[in-house]
């Protein structure tokens, strides 16, 4: 213990004369800050801020995996008005290693979090004590990594990393504390504000620019990404896109940035997009891309054609012709530029236009319905249920104002292309990191931020399986969400590509011989459940799920052997 730092007080009453400890004026300077909920797991090294987090009654959710606790934080951002944060806590090496999956998901994304992690005591580090892992090992998951070496640094470093989690591009950041320090009373010193600075604002002349060329198109078309989502430029978004008469496409991150039941909504670019919707990016005369790094995950490696001319607005300069030659780069925060050139394009120019923006993209959402429509056409009564199916029938049992997760797997694909998202914080999905075990944890994260709207997590079994602890989680914290489980007992996606390039059997990769009874885990685990394998039952079950006063889960049958969507959008339509 450090001379400056009073011996605790063997007489709890006596606390009252002493300084707070450096733990309660974390948690002190958090909720100042607006960083309220909490989720982790407790071990021995993070009770001195437990104890803090319970007396300055703090929501700290007690997760059954690391792994689950940023990916909840990262939901409940997700899901939250811009600049709205939780926080993380978790003992040292295992704790945080297991963390850094949701770290790296939430850095990949843009979204911003509080890590804290409680690292192993000062006189210890070095000597390999419990837990001890070097802290340079979570650089690369996080947008900063700070580790407190003074006690009077907790603090300052605490306020820091909020505001820097906050500045664009937003991210996880995290922040080692070691016990000792959390557990003594060290001072802090007063911390000035400082407001995460504004994101660049465009220059004039790219805005000029960029609304000559998409005046002067005659197939213009808009690329939107999750920088759209991150910068709330949702009705900027829509503004442009409608001054312009230019459909918009969505990435994996910009779903619903553009409420999909709008007429200018074409879809998502992801790897199930279709071939329709490709072709209308390709035959774009003009494209304006804003928000996205043009990912090799989005754009199936750059193997997309993009339209003729490309304007191409990020935050980040190194993205600019990364993938795609680029005829006008600027560097500049979404929303900034949609506004400024929503003041500049020429609101009659698309009377002009041969083929106007909404029928360009009701053509693409038509050749995606006979797809999908073409996946019953030959089904037997009894046979299991295509994704697509089940996707529609709880889209119109769940309220368009519902907070929709989507965990990653072979139905996620699905999901993006047949599941209409309603608003930019009514649906999330992880982005280019794509890892399984999301779609649970993010709901729980989603609903603590949002507890007046119904929050739907949508998961296969797989992807349920990599999180199945957080039933637990949900029926303990009497968290309400409902949990839809598309179950096909097989890693079907993996299975697919295994028999279509592999020579594998058909199946390589299922549980045929061992299905899963998802409604036995999650009545053990305190949950109401049932399962259904008719579409007609699929509504009604997830209304009554709905309904009830706390968590239930909804487990569909579906089938192991439906075609990829990846394979089944992008080849010849139906009937060709």
């Amino acid at each position: 213990m450090d001379a400056d730092e009073p011996s605790p007080a063997a007489d709890p009453a006596a606390t009252d004369d002493l300084p707070p400890t450096v733990a309660e004026a974390v948690v002190d300077a958090m909720l100042d800050r607006g960083v309220e909920t909490v989720f982790g797991i407790p071990g021995k090294q993070t009770l001195p801020l437990n104890r803090a987090l319970a007396d300055r009654d703090a929501r700290f959710v007690v997760a059954r995996h690391e792994t689950a606790v940023s990916h909840q934080a990262w939901g409940y951002a997700e899901t939250s008005e811009p600049g709205e944060m939780a926080a993380t806590c978790v003992v040292p090496g295992p704790g945080d290693t297991n963390a850094m999956n949701g770290l790296k998901n939430a850095l990949n994304d843009c979204v911003p979090l509080l890590h804290l992690a409680v690292e192993t005591e000062r006189s210890v580090r070095g000597g390999d004590g419990i837990h001890e892992t070097p802290p340079e090992t979570y650089d690369t998951v996080v947008k900063e990594n700070v580790l407190v070496d003074s006690p009077a640094g907790a603090v300052p470093a605490v306020v820091e990393a909020i505001r820097t989690a906050r500045e664009h591009p937003q991210g996880p950041v995290r922040v080692g504390i070691p016990k000792d320090v959390l557990a003594g009373r060290t001072p802090q010193p007063a911390v000035g504000e400082r407001d995460p600075s504004l994101p660049p604002a465009p220059p004039a002349e790219a805005v000029a620019e960029t609304a000559d060329l998409l005046d002067a198109a005659e197939a213009p078309v808009i690329l939107a990404g999750g920088g759209v989502r991150r910068s709330a430029a949702s009705d900027a978004l829509r503004s442009v896109a409608e001054g312009l008469d230019a459909p918009v496409v969505t990435t994996y991150k910009g779903k619903g940035t553009l409420p999909e039941s709008h007429p200018l909504s074409a879809g998502v670019l992801c790897g199930g997009a279709s071939a329709e919707l490709r072709d209308l990016l390709a035959d774009a005369d003009v494209g304006l891309v804003v928000g996205s790094d043009l990912d090799a995950v989005a754009t199936a490696s750059w193997s997309v054609s993009m339209p003729e001319t490309l304007v191409h607005v990020t935050l980040d300069g190194d993205d600019v012709g990364f993938g795609y030659e680029t005829d006008l780069g600027v560097v500049a925060d979404a929303d900034r530029f949609l506004r400024a050139l929503d003041d500049h394009t020429d609101d009659g120019r698309a009377a002009s236009r041969d083929r106007s923006g909404a029928e360009r993209a009701e053509a693409v959402r038509a050749a995606d319905r006979e797809r999908f429509e073409a996946l019953s056409e030959d089904r037997a009564p009894d046979d299991p249920l295509p994704s697509v199916e089940v996707l529609s029938a709880v889209r119109d049992a769940v309220p368009e104002e519902a907070v929709v997760t989507a965990d990653a797997g072979g139905f996620r694909l699905w999901t993006l292309v047949s599941f209409p998202a309603s608003g930019p914080r009514s649906y999330v999905n992880p982005g280019s990191w794509a890892t399984m075990g999301t779609g649970l944890p993010s709901a729980i994260g989603a609903k603590l931020a949002n507890p007046d709207r119904d929050v739907v997590a949508l998961t296969g079994d797989g992807g349920l399986m990599m999180c199945v602890h957080e039933l637990h989680t949900l029926a303990s914290e009497g968290i309400d969400v409902t949990v839809v489980a598309l179950n096909n007992d097989d890693y079907a996606i993996i299975s697919e590509e295994a028999e279509r390039s592999y020579e594998f059997p058909e199946g390589a990769y299922g549980w045929a011989e061992t299905g899963l009874d998802l409604v036995a885990v999650a009545s053990g685990m305190g949950l109401p459940a049932e399962r259904v394998r008719e579409c007609d039952a699929v509504g009604d079950a997830v209304e009554r799920a709905r309904s009830r006063d706390g968590p239930a889960l909804v487990e569909v049958v579906t089938d192991p052997a439906e075609p990829q969507a990846s394979e089944w959008m992008t080849g010849a339509r139906p009937g060709e």
